[in-house]
């Protein structure tokens, strides 16, 4: 123990020890850099001048002039690009005699003033955030950002307390209108930015909330008693400077309370900035003063004059100066004239070079280029926003639980948008949870005509994105709000500020009432969310509504369990690395594996990975979409049949050990007869793999023969086999025969049969008197929002949508598009136990992520733990029998479905036009993958040759980083 605590002494004194070297470091080259400067660079230093990355040479040569010459202390970058600005940097500082602190206005992340960089939440949209250290991530990745551009400083966070919702330049600039909310938010941000080496910068004092004048174009009054101004808006002040504040940005304000001489700015007036700022709160930081070029300063004094006021006022950095040499020759004459000192003059100038050694300046190194836009936009920015967003989207108004939708079966919903702004990516998102007809009409009374019948309608309030935009509702749109609500049951959401709402006199009609603050895809996306119970709202308002809500109002709702979605980085899984599923679909499509793809992955489930690839054939320009449909072959064995299967299996009305002549007592008599339950889902029950089942229906120039199939339809020839193709009606029971005469296998071992799965579409069929499509529509697909997921899918769909899976020249003779590739389920009328299943990958992927969930999705429970369990288990594997009971599991070794990396308890299915199913319980993981390998010849297998559905899943695996 001795030992112990002299080591941590050690340790502390050598800490000590090292931070007074430090300082001493610091203050040696502060000393000496402020020494070798002259008079004139000195106040040069005093300077931070606005740069401009898009704009001309003659910009950058009159910026090099001041910077040479006149030695200037600082630049403010505006508009511009990454690029740009970091060529621009780099030549500044190389000409620089000392190196230039870098500042920016980042409220919301570098876009706020510079183009291919991330946009973060407005300050509106954060204070919605009820868990601050996602504000404190955001500041630490903001500061990433900020330092690979070379920039020092960062004008925010922004801690105005907005109580005006008329204040034209706040507004969604500001937490909230709360003080306690504003200050925690704003320490959070400082935290973030500050810990990652880059400064915050605290604006605008003294407070700019409660004004209602834009001060770029006017000097705003702030009315209020000095006794108010103490306890409200300096809040915020000196909670930051407890914590450790770099600077503060002085506004441009008339604050009779504290300055009494009329309509004189608070930036220049020593009151505020010395007498408050500095003596009273103690602040030490840099003190900014805002741009000298905005009216509310610029009208009351000439360039240089307000520069000098500025300085005498107490500030440190004179920003945005519109005239540097005018404002050096006023500071030599004030300093003639006695009107500051060598000593105050020290106090600023040794404040920057201070900030300057902290930013590294004493060591500078220029920007690398390198990799720079892929820098300033990585993976894990994007996946920080879509959090903040699922934090702050908030329910206000949720009667009898409308929020989030259930029984989607049960369910007719419309979708009407109102305003002028972008619905593209909520519209997209609510269709991928459930059937959406989309309302376009323009007359309100047409529109309350046409919304009849439906349960429930959705409205989306869309304007355009831009801070600073009014977005007040007309009253056009609150009269249609209002008739729609009246009308129907009504869900409304405002991808706008929530300022936006105080034109709504009542929402008493409306039913439910979301609040997304912002109108993007991150909004829309959680939005659409919540609404449908993939995640739970948590949102509260940051501003009252005037007596409809209160600061601080917002429900939670249910998480239903239904797939969400996210970016790779939230669920522990490396971007990069899915990033190669890319590159071997794009190269299986460059060498005609298959002409197009659709590629899912989920996990925890979230979708983090959705990609369609190709075209429906070589020879097309049409691009496979995520909502085409596929022939998913043999996946419709655990995806119709098997669920339905499980069902029963529940209620008792078979077990496993149940035999195939208790199931369909037409075995009765056959060979067949005691083949059990179990046997067959294991594919173990001595079945053949297949029967050609066509070929006895075809001529003798093997075309199909008249004496089965007719061109057109009839009550003879119902079974609809490709387009003018039908088949006899009594094809069914020849399959039957076929299947009860054929001869078992010799001996009782792992051999894949599509037999088993025939004769379960007949057992369901009779005992429920009821066809497979119409049980699996029932029992799962229209409760799950499967609704792309379908037999016989020209019934519902365009061809186009279609993906085509052969150029039949054996059967059929024509390309099956719209119609079943498998040969036997086609002459089931596209309804097979085997095959038959159209779908596409997000689809399958609910299915397979209510088998993950153990029978459960969307708050609905299909089937119990315990009977999934029981179906997803390998009974044989001890005999070299993979399978469970129906789904195919991971090879017990050498070669088999899967990439050899998943987990004993995954379970999935292949399928032959080149689709794949595969969920791994303990990785909580999806992988889907559908194609049409077999066109335009399903003899060529490439896919599997080469292991493409294989070396993708082993990429997903090695995503994975926990």
């Amino acid at each position: 123990m001795k030992n112990y605590i002299y080591i941590i002494l050690f340790l502390t004194t050598l800490g000590f020890s090292q931070n007074k070297i430090n300082a001493q470091s610091q203050q040696v080259w502060i000393d000496s850099t402020y020494n070798s400067l002259s008079f004139e660079e000195k106040v040069g230093q005093l300077f931070m001048i606005a740069a401009y990355s898009n704009k001309n040479e003659t910009h950058a040569q009159d910026l090099e002039k001041l910077i040479t010459k006149y030695k200037v202390g600082g630049l403010i970058f505006f508009q511009g690009g990454p690029n740009r600005q970091a060529k621009l940097t780099n030549r500044f500082q190389a000409k620089s005699k000392i190196p230039m602190l870098i500042g920016i206005d980042a409220e919301w992340g570098l876009s706020m003033r510079i183009d291919s960089t991330h946009t973060y939440p407005w300050n509106m949209t954060l204070g919605a955030i009820k868990d601050n250290s996602l504000l404190e991530r955001m500041g630490m990745q903001m500061a990433d950002q900020s330092k690979r551009l070379g920039i020092h400083f960062t004008f925010g966070p922004v801690v105005d307390i907005n109580t005006n919702p008329k204040n034209p330049i706040i507004g969604n600039r500001s937490f909230g209108e709360t003080k306690e909310n504003v200050a925690a938010k704003a320490v959070a941000y400082m935290r973030g930015l500050q810990s990652y080496g880059v400064f915050a910068t605290a604006k605008h004092f003294p407070g700019h909330g409660d004004t209602s004048t834009d001060s770029h174009h006017a000097l705003p009054t702030v009315d209020f008693s000095r006794d108010r101004i103490e306890e409200v808006e300096l809040y915020p002040y000196k909670e930051l400077i407890k914590n450790g504040l770099a600077s503060v940005m002085v506004a441009h304000l008339n604050v009779p309370s504290i300055e009494p001489r009329e309509n004189y700015p608070s930036s220049l007036s020593e009151k505020v900035v010395t007498d408050i700022l500095k003596n009273q709160l103690k602040f030490e930081g840099l003190i900014f003063t805002d741009a000298l070029n905005m009216k509310g300063a610029s009208n009351f004094k000439q360039p240089g004059d307000i520069d000098l006021a500025a300085f005498l006022a107490g500030n440190d950095v004179l920003l945005f100066a519109e005239n540097v040499p005018v404002a050096i020759e006023k500071f030599k004459q004030a300093f003639k004239d006695s009107l500051f000192t060598e000593e105050r003059l020290a106090h600023s100038v040794k404040k920057i070079l201070k900030y300057k050694y902290k930013a590294g300046l004493n060591n500078y190194c220029p920007i690398e280029f390198e990799n720079l836009y892929a820098d300033l936009n990585k993976k894990e920015y994007k996946a920080l926003n879509l959090e903040m967003y699922e934090s702050a989207v908030t329910v206000l108004k949720n009667e009898d639980d409308i929020i989030p939708i259930k029984r989607l079966d049960k369910e007719k919903i419309a979708f009407v948008k109102i305003g002028d702004g972008d619905a593209t990516t909520y519209i997209e998102k609510l269709k991928e949870y459930a059937q959406i007809d989309v309302i376009t009409t323009k007359n309100l009374d047409s529109l309350l005509v046409e919304i009849d019948g439906y349960s429930k309608v959705i409205v989306g309030y869309h304007k355009p994105e831009g801070i600073w935009k009014k977005n007040e509702m007309t009253f056009n749109e609150i009269n249609w709000i209002d008739k729609i609500s009246k009308h129907s049951k009504t869900i409304v959401t405002f991808f706008t500020k929530p300022y936006s709402l105080l034109r709504i006199p009542t929402f008493q009609e409306t039913e439910g009432l979301i609040e997304a603050y912002q109108n993007n895809a991150f909004s829309q996306i959680v939005a659409a969310e919540i609404l449908f119970g993939a995640k739970e709202a948590k949102g509260v308002l940051p501003v009252s509504i005037k007596k409809n809500f209160c600061e601080s109002d917002g429900l939670k709702t249910k998480n239903l369990n239904r797939l969400g979605f996210a970016y790779p980085e939230q669920v522990n899984m490396n971007s990069e690395m899915l990033a190669k599923i890319d590159e071997i679909a794009t190269n299986a499509i460059k060498y005609k594996v298959t002409p197009g793809m659709q590629i899912l992955v989920a996990r925890k489930g979230k979708v983090i990975y959705k990609k369609a690839f190709g075209s429906p054939t070589y020879d097309t320009l049409q691009q496979v979409k995520n909502t085409d449909l596929y022939d998913l072959a043999s996946l419709t064995k655990v995806l119709s049949t098997l669920p339905n299967l499980m069902k029963d299996y529940e209620k008792g009305n078979f077990s496993f050990n149940s035999t195939l002549a208790q199931l369909l007592p037409v075995f009765k008599n056959s060979n067949k007869a005691d083949i059990t339950v179990l046997d067959m889902l294991t594919h173990q029950a001595k079945l053949p793999a297949w029967s050609p089942f066509y070929v006895k229906t075809l001529d003798s120039l093997k075309k199909p023969s008249q004496k089965y199939y007719s061109t057109t339809t009839s009550e003879n020839f119902p079974i609809k086999v490709a387009s003018n193709l039908y088949l006899r009606n009594d094809y069914s029971d020849s399959i039957m025969n076929i299947i009860k005469e054929a001869p078992l296998l010799p001996s009782k071992q792992y051999k894949y049969s599509d037999y088993a799965f025939i004769l379960f579409k007949e057992y369901l069929e009779r005992f429920h008197n009821k066809s497979l499509n119409k049980l699996s529509d029932d029992n799962f697909y229209k409760i799950l929002g499967a609704n792309y997921t379908t037999y016989n899918p020209l019934d519902k769909f365009e061809l186009s949508t279609i993906m085509p899976s052969e150029i039949d020249t054996y059967f059929r003779y024509d390309t099956i598009q719209g119609y079943v590739h498998d040969m036997a389920a086609a002459m089931q009328g596209g309804i097979g136990g085997h095959a038959g299943l159209f779908s596409n990958s997000l689809d399958v992927a609910k299915i397979m992520q209510m088998y993950l969930q153990k029978g459960s999705y969307g708050g609905y429970t299909y089937f119990s733990k315990d009977t999934f369990d029981a179906f997803n288990t390998c009974y044989f594997c001890n005999t070299g029998n993979r399978r469970g009971a129906g789904f195919d599991k991971p090879q017990i070794s050498g070669e088999g479905p899967t990439c050899g990396c998943t987990t004993k308890s995954s379970f999935g299915h292949t399928g032959f036009t080149g689709t794949m199913v595969w969920a791994d319980p303990e990785k909580d993981l999806i992988y889907i993958f559908l194609s049409n390998r077999s066109y335009p010849d399903g003899n060529i297998n490439k896919l599997s040759k080469l292991n493409i559905r294989e070396n993708i899943q082993k990429i997903i695996y090695e995503s994975l980083t926990d």
